[in-house]
C-alpha cells in the first residue's frame, strides 16, 4: 500500500475518536477569551509574526478559539493549513509555501493572502489526540530556529493545560451537582421511611387504644386483642422491610 494511502486510512480509522475528544473539551464555539488571546498575542510578539491563531480542527472546518492579527473566526477543513498539522504529532513547518509541495496548491498560499510562512504545534490531549493548532503564521518566507519552535511548544502546552484545567473544572462541578442531587434523593428516602415509621407507631397506639376498650367493655377477648396487635405489627415490619429493600436496591444501581 502506498505511504499516502496507508496514511489516510489510519486518519480515517482514528478520526471519530478524535472529533469525540474535541467534543469531550466543549470548546468550540465559545466566546474570546482573554487566557487564549493572551497565548496568541505573546506567540506573535515573541516569534515576530503578524498572526498567531489558537485553532480547533472540527469535522468540516477549522475553528479559531483565538486568531490575533486576523479577523476571520473559522475557515473550512480543506482551506487550513492546520488540518494536515494535526496528522503528525511534531511541529508542522513550512519555511516558503511557494515551494513546499505540502502547500502549493492551498487558496491561503495561492489566492489573496500569499501567505508563505506556516508554524504549528499540535495541541495534544493527555490521551493522545489532537485538537488542533497554535500556529504562527507571516507573508514572507522564514525559518524558526530550534529555540523559536521550542518556545512554540511551550506555548501550545500552555494552551492545552488550560484546555484540561477548564476540563476537570467542569468535572468537578459535575460531580458535585451529582452529588447533591442524590443527597437530595437520599434524603428524601429517609423522610418517606420516618414518615411510615411515624405514622405506623401512631397507627398501632391508635389500634391499642381501640383494643383496650373493647377488651374494657368486654367486646374481644385477651386473645383476640393480642391476635390483632401482632397482625398490625406484622403489616407495619411488611411494609418497613419494603422500603429498606427499595432503599438498599437504589444504593445498589448507584454503585453498579
Amino acid at each position: 500500500m502506498p505511504m499516502e494511502t496507508m496514511t489516510s486510512a489510519v486518519v480515517s480509522a482514528a478520526e471519530p475518536a478524535r472529533i469525540e475528544a474535541v467534543r469531550r473539551y466543549n470548546i468550540l464555539d465559545t466566546p474570546p477569551d482573554g487566557a487564549f488571546d493572551r497565548v496568541t498575542a505573546l506567540a506573535a510578539a515573541i516569534l515576530r509574526a503578524p498572526i498567531s491563531i489558537v485553532s480547533i480542527v472540527d469535522t468540516d472546518r477549522i475553528w479559531f478559539k483565538s486568531h490575533h492579527g486576523l479577523d476571520a473566526q473559522e475557515t473550512t477543513r480543506d482551506l487550513g493549513l492546520c488540518a494536515s498539522a494535526i496528522l503528525q504529532d511534531e511541529p508542522w513547518l513550512v519555511s516558503d509555501a511557494a515551494t513546499d509541495p505540502r502547500a502549493l496548491a492551498n487558496p491561503l498560499v495561492a489566492g489573496e493572502m500569499g501567505l508563505r510562512f506556516y508554524a504549528g504545534v499540535p495541541l495534544k490531549t493527555q490521551d493522545g489526540f489532537n485538537l488542533g493548532t497554535l500556529c504562527v503564521i507571516g507573508m514572507e518566507p522564514r525559518t524558526l530556529t530550534d529555540g523559536e519552535v521550542e518556545i512554540l511548544e511551550n506555548l501550545a502546552a500552555i494552551v492545552v493545560d488550560e484546555l484540561e484545567l477548564r476540563l476537570s473544572s467542569r468535572r468537578v462541578h459535575e460531580l458535585e451537582v451529582q452529588r447533591r442531587q442524590l443527597a437530595e434523593t437520599d434524603a428524601e428516602s429517609y423522610r418517606r421511611v420516618s414518615e411510615t415509621l411515624q405514622e405506623g407507631l401512631e397507627s398501632n397506639r391508635e389500634i391499642g387504644k381501640a383494643l383496650g376498650l373493647m377488651m374494657g367493655l368486654q367486646k374481644i377477648s385477651d386473645i383476640e386483642a393480642f391476635e390483632a396487635m401482632r397482625k398490625a405489627s406484622q403489616d407495619m415490619n411488611i411494609k418497613i422491610q419494603q422500603m429498606a429493600r427499595e432503599l438498599l436496591e437504589h444504593h445498589n444501581s448507584r454503585g453498579a
